[in-house]
């Protein structure tokens, strides 16, 4: 089973979220429509970076990794 890291980036509040899942498409729809608290503030959200893993604990080591440099900072870096 596949699973997703993802950045996604709120212009109301011009910050950014970091997250995994295994159903993309229905988890944007979630903070998109206010079902997840910390994220229902900053809708619409768009997502800015996404990256397919092969399990579970892949993805949730790579969300920490995200996490722990800061979204922007990743994102610059895969830029390089």
């Amino acid at each position: 089973m596949s699973f997703f890291v993802y950045i996604l980036y709120s212009s109301v509040r011009e910050r950014y979220y970091i997250g995994q899942t295994a159903d993309m498409e229905q988890r944007i729809e979630a903070h998109n429509n206010g079902k997840v608290k910390s994220t229902s503030s900053g809708a619409p959200w768009s997502v800015v970076y996404s990256i397919e893993v092969d399990s579970r604990s892949t993805a949730m080591l790579l969300e920490q990794k995200i996490k722990k440099r800061g979204a922007k900072r990743y994102l610059l870096d895969l830029e390089k």
